[in-house]
């Protein structure tokens, strides 16, 4: 079952005992502006040396990511879910312990960042995951192996559809899901964003819950879950 709220993420947590989801998998804003895209089109530089043309992508200018969450969050964060998986841990000042997991985009030498950290409760490892996500370079896949990582979809009309300038790929979370979750886990993400976490959950055939306070990025997250499962119930 997969469950989706328009509200503010303390009040949905409120709303839930202790321990109420096996795995919160996060993405709360960084503070560094993301919410606020410059949509300037152009020409990015790859990997392989040449210029891909990439066109405006006509987010709108919000507020959401002027500064990070406060420390009440990550107590509800933390008080609702048993394990926790939070993107973006290296802006927050937090000491929860050593677990990361580094995502390396497979975007060398293009003009993007290389890689993000996650903070991971679940253990004390340093785990990295490769996806090659940088404007039309997507991967075919997600994994350990380089070799992989490297493999682009042929096809540029079947790319994952961009929605939200934070988007995170399908492919990474249905990656997290099937190495840090287990068969029946229930699954919270506090910050919905372009819904990427929920089809994940969807096709892992997880129970999930999330939440998005944007009224804009919901509906448009709705449209997209619809259209990727097209069997999801709404709620």
């Amino acid at each position: 079952m997969i469950e989706l709220f328009n509200e503010d993420c303390m009040v949905v947590m409120s709303r839930y005992p202790d321990n109420a989801f096996d795995l919160a998998v996060v993405d709360p804003p960084y503070g560094i502006g993301a919410s606020k895209p410059t949509n300037k089109q152009g020409y990015v530089l790859q990997s392989n040396g040449t210029k891909t043309f990439l066109p405006d992508a006509g987010y709108k200018h919000k507020e959401w990511d002027n500064e990070i969450p406060n420390d009440d969050y990550f107590k509800e964060l933390i008080r609702v879910s048993k394990n926790q998986i939070i993107w973006g841990y290296n802006y927050y000042k937090l000491s929860l312990g050593a677990g990361r997991i580094i995502w390396d985009k497979v975007n060398d030498h293009m003009d993007q960042n290389d890689c993000e950290i996650a903070f991971y409760s679940g253990n004390k490892r340093q785990d990295i995951v490769r996806y090659m996500w940088a404007g039309f370079c997507q991967g075919a896949m997600a994994g350990k192996d380089l070799k992989n990582s490297k493999l682009q979809i042929g096809d540029k009309r079947k790319n994952e559809k961009r929605i939200h300038p934070t988007q995170k790929p399908i492919k990474l979370y249905e990656w997290l899901l099937s190495n840090y979750a287990k068969p029946g886990d229930r699954i919270l993400d506090t910050h919905l964003g372009s819904g990427s976490s929920a089809i994940a959950a969807h096709y892992g055939g997880f129970e999930f819950v999330g939440c998005e306070l944007d009224e804009d990025y919901f509906k448009a997250a709705q449209e997209r879950i619809k259209r990727e499962t097209a069997q999801l119930a709404m709620f």
